[in-house]
């Protein structure tokens, strides 16, 4: 029934209309239940290639057994002061993260990130995220790093300057977009040298040259958009 929890027979199922090249819709009918709760499932046990009901079956009783490693909103009532429910709030936290390692983050980054963004300030401490994931701190510190290489992060020191803070804003799309606008126009220079190496009439000179065309108009693009978007309406 939707709501309750998937069984071994639910994932098996999953796993029969994955292979029998069944969409993620058609798979939620034949279980009744949502899409959402499909999809959900296959992201976070290896993606449709890899589904397999067993080692999902497992990989859920593991995370239960260690559900302190859920986010856990700050607080040990049912609800927030503002009369938030945060068990709806640390669920939407956990689909959030399984949503950004469908696109590509690592697990434990795709975690990070979406502590943040649920917790009303946008800022947290290592202690905090690690209390919050119930994760080591080098697991906190490895996924900071990597966001803050990805400029989705701001690293700061709190009011006292006595401990680092790591905090997400408005404007941390607009920062992100153009580091990857920047790695585009680094991809389209690198792309156009290759072109005038190979030589413009040969086919791989020509297959680069195309390469750098597009990646730097993609960059181009995308700085304009982002930069219209911001001064039109303020920061992302």
């Amino acid at each position: 029934m939707p709501g309750t929890r998937l069984s071994q027979q639910d994932r098996v199922a999953i796993a029969t209309g994955l292979a029998e090249g069944l969409d993620y819709a058609a798979i939620a009918r034949l279980i009744a239940r949502p899409t959402s709760t499909v999809t959900r499932e296959i992201a976070r046990n290896g993606g449709p290639g890899r589904y397999r009901a067993h080692a999902a079956q497992r990989a859920t009783a593991r995370r239960a057994r260690r559900r302190p490693g859920a986010v856990r909103p700050a607080g040990g009532t049912a609800t927030l002061p503002d009369g938030r429910d945060q068990a709806a709030v640390a669920e939407f936290a956990d689909r959030f993260a399984a949503l950004l390692v469908q696109l590509g983050l690592p697990r434990m980054v795709a975690r990070v990130l979406s502590c943040l963004y649920v917790t009303d300030s946008g800022t947290l401490s290592a202690a905090e995220l690690v209390q919050r994931l119930g994760v080591s701190p080098a697991s906190v510190s490895k996924a900071v790093g990597y966001l803050e290489d990805q400029e989705l992060i701001r690293r700061e020191r709190d009011g006292q300057g006595r401990r680092e803070q790591y905090s997400i804003d408005s404007d941390v799309w607009y920062r992100s977009m153009l580091a990857s606008a920047q790695r585009n126009a680094l991809l389209a220079e690198f792309a156009r040298d290759g072109a005038d190496l190979l030589g413009a009439a040969t086919p791989a000179g020509q297959r680069l040259d195309t390469a750098a065309s597009f990646l730097a108009e993609i960059g181009t693009d995308l700085v304009r958009a982002v930069e219209r978007r911001r001064s039109g309406n303020g920061l992302l």
